[in-house]
C-alpha cells in the first residue's frame, strides 16, 4: 500500500503523546496538519485509529495494532539517523583498518590507544592480512584505510599512498652464533647458515627473495613462518638468524644481536593507503591525518 512515511509519523507523535497538541509541537506543524494527516491516514487504512472527545485522546483496537508495528520502525529509523549524527562529530561510527598481526602490533597499537581514549564511542575494527591481501580487502571497500610495507606491487591500484615512516631489515642472530658479531658478512655467506623468514605470502619474504636473486643466489630458508614474533622467539633460542623489520627488534635485548652485511639493504616504508571512490568517514579522516601528522619531518607524502 502506498503509504507516505510522513503520515506514519504523525500518527507515531500522536499515539505516543495521546495528543493533537503536543504532536505539533513535536513535528512542528499546524494542529491542523497533525488533524489532516490522521484522516488521510485513517481514509487510506479505511479504519478509525484514534477516539477523539474534548478532553482527551485515545487509540483505538486498530491504533494499538497499528502503534505496536510503527514505534519500533520509528524507533529504529531515528536510531540510524543519530548513529550518522554521531559518526559525523565522531561520536560514534566505525574506524575499520587493514594491516598485518606485525605493523597492528609494533607500529599501531599507541595510534590506537589514543584514538580510543579520545573517542571511546567510536567501534574500531582492525582486519589483520598480509600487506598485499590489504589491497583486497581497500578494493573491496571491506576497510576503509590499510597500514603496509612498501614497496608493495600491488599498492598502486590505491589513489593515495602517503609514507609514514621508513625502516630497514636486519639479520639477528643470539650467542651461538657469537663468531658473526662484529663481521660484515656478504649474502651469499649468509647462505652457509640457516635462515628463518617469513612465509612466501609475505612483502618481507618477496623482498628478501629479490636481494638473493638481484646477487644470483638462490635462497632455501630453514624455516619460514607467519609470525615476526615466532621468528624472533626461534632466533632467541639459537635456531638460526631471523630477517625481520628492525621495528619488530626489542630494545637492549640481551640475547640478540644485529648481523651486519657487506650489501646495503634498501631501506622500506611504512605507508597509509585509502581511496577516493570510497569516501573517508570522519573517524577515518581523523586517525590518516593523526598518522600522518606524527610521522618523522620529511615523511607524510605521498608516495
Amino acid at each position: 500500500m502506498d503509504i507516505n512515511y510522513e503520515l506514519y509519523k504523525v500518527f507515531y507523535f500522536v499515539a505516543k503523546t495521546l495528543s493533537f497538541s503536543e504532536a505539533s509541537k513535536k513535528l512542528y506543524i499546524s494542529q491542523s496538519a497533525v488533524s489532516q494527516s490522521i484522516k488521510a491516514l485513517e481514509k487510506k487504512l479505511n479504519q478509525h485509529l484514534f477516539i477523539r472527545s474534548t478532553k482527551r485522546v485515545k487509540l483505538t483496537p486498530e491504533g494499538e495494532v497499528l502503534f505496536k508495528h510503527i514505534e519500533p520502525a520509528v524507533n529504529l529509523i531515528i536510531r540510524g539517523e543519530n548513529q550518522i549524527l554521531d559518526a559525523s562529530t565522531l561520536n560514534g561510527g566505525q574506524l575499520r583498518i587493514g594491516a598485518s598481526d606485525t605493523i597492528c602490533r609494533y607500529f599501531l597499537v599507541p595510534y590506537l590507544k589514543d584514538f580510543h581514549e579520545h573517542f571511546p564511542n567510536v567501534h574500531i575494527k582492525v582486519t589483520n592480512q598480509t600487506s598485499a591481501r590489504c589491497v583486497d580487502l581497500l578494493e573491496n571497500e571491506q576497510v576503509d584505510l590499510i597500514v603496509t610495507n612498501f614497496p608493495n606491487p600491488r599498492i598502486h591500484s590505491i589513489d593515495h599512498v602517503r609514507k609514514l615512516r621508513e625502516f630497514h631489515d636486519v639479520f639477528i642472530a643470539n650467542k651461538n652464533f657469537q663468531h658473526l658479531k662484529g663481521k660484515n658478512l656478504s649474502l651469499e655467506e649468509l647462505l652457509g647458515y640457516p635462515i628463518l623468514m617469513l612465509d612466501k605470502n609475505s612483502m618481507t619474504s618477496e623482498f628478501l627473495h629479490s636481494l638473493f636473486q638481484q646477487k644470483q643466489l638462490d635462497l632455501v630458508p630453514e624455516i619460514e613462518l607467519s609470525s615476526n614474533d615466532l621468528l624472533i622467539d626461534l632466533a632467541r633460542i639459537g635456531l638460526g638468524i631471523a630477517f625481520i623489520p628492525d621495528f619488530c627488534l626489542p630494545e637492549d635485548d640481551p640475547d640478540l644481536f644485529i648481523l651486519h652485511t657487506n650489501e646495503l639493504l634498501p631501506a622500506r616504508q611504512l605507508v597509509v593507503g585509502y581511496n577516493s571512490k570510497a569516501p573517508l568517514s570522519e573517524a577515518a579522516k581523523f586517525f590518516v591525518e593523526h598518522l600522518i601528522s606524527a610521522a618523522p619531518e620529511g615523511d607524510g607524502q605521498e608516495v
